[in-house]
């Protein structure tokens, strides 16, 4: 099975050598344990990882609620770092579109709003992260994983993450987010017609977000996801708090965690968050601030 690993060169020439194995959903505690335990076995050490780094990108995380925003900024930070943006929402949905054995299992489990099988999800993110190598990638921002403890443990034994962006957002808001959500079926954007206008109250900010509408060629076009419905958002939330917080926890241990705050619509949230993380003076200088923004 393909596996992580960092993302330097020395590491490509023995991508080969890897035994990609079919994907298969788990069953149960134990299978999960002994599938995470063999996935483990079949990958470099840690002293085989730490050599030949120079050159590499940076490997970042992006924690978070679904609908806080994590797709959208992390797009934004790897066009402006030139690193690819690895979601593993897009992962999944390109595996259904390709109608793939997988595919019936995994729509039941996204319209159920539960959490895929691990096996499922490193067999997925292996996979692009080998495509990724041999075409020359360095680096990453990591997005919808990893969503346990046991996949942050994985990934901290076979590759170093530089830091991890936990965005948040009031509960009441990513509903009327995820809510608000559209898809053009002709050409894939992604709107928002969702008008968010809180006002503070017991000295939290207010929050305003204008919708984000579609233009007049894609109007007529689109599309719900079947997983933004109010039950399904809500199980994804509650799910998320009951077994993805607690990896918050885990790289805070670590120092590697940045809270951020998402206070706003894309204007007024993308130069807070540039600031967050230095990165201003990039972004001005390459003159990616205002390219991003629009």
């Amino acid at each position: 099975m393909a596996a992580f690993r960092r993302l330097s060169p020395g590491l490509q020439a023995s991508m080969g050598s890897i035994i990609y194995r079919p994907y298969r959903l788990m069953s149960g505690a134990a299978q999960a344990a002994m599938d995470v335990e063999v996935w483990n076995m079949t990958m470099p050490t840690v002293e085989d990882v730490q050599r030949q780094d120079e050159g590499r990108g940076p490997q970042w995380v992006f924690l978070g609620c679904p609908g806080v925003g994590k797709g959208t900024y992390a797009s934004r930070l790897s066009k402006l770092l030139d690193v690819p943006h690895i979601a593993m929402g897009d992962l999944v949905r390109n595996e259904l579109k390709a109608s793939s054995p997988l595919a019936k299992q995994l729509s039941e489990a996204m319209k159920a709003g539960k959490l895929l099988p691990d096996e499922v999800i490193f067999n997925l993110l292996s996979k692009r992260l080998e495509q990724g190598l041999s075409a020359g990638e360095r680096g990453f921002i990591l997005d919808g994983f990893p969503r346990t403890i046991s996949q942050a443990e994985v990934l901290e034994d076979v590759t170093e993450i530089d830091l991890v962006v936990n965005l948040r957002l009031r509960e009441d808001v990513l509903i009327s987010k995820c809510l608000g959500r559209r898809i053009c079926s002709q050409c894939g954007g992604n709107f928002n017609l969702a008008k968010i206008d809180v006002k503070g109250e017991d000295g939290a900010p207010s929050i305003f977000m204008p919708p984000l509408l579609p233009p007049p060629s894609c109007a007529s076009k689109m599309t719900i996801r079947a997983d933004d419905t109010d039950e399904v958002v809500r199980a994804r939330l509650r799910v998320y708090h009951e077994e993805s917080a607690p990896v918050e926890g885990y790289y805070r241990s670590r120092g590697k965690l940045l809270d951020f705050n998402v206070g706003g619509g894309i204007p007024e949230t993308w130069p807070n968050l540039l600031a967050a993380l230095n990165l201003t003076d990039k972004a001005s200088e390459e003159g990616d601030q205002q390219k991003l923004a629009a």
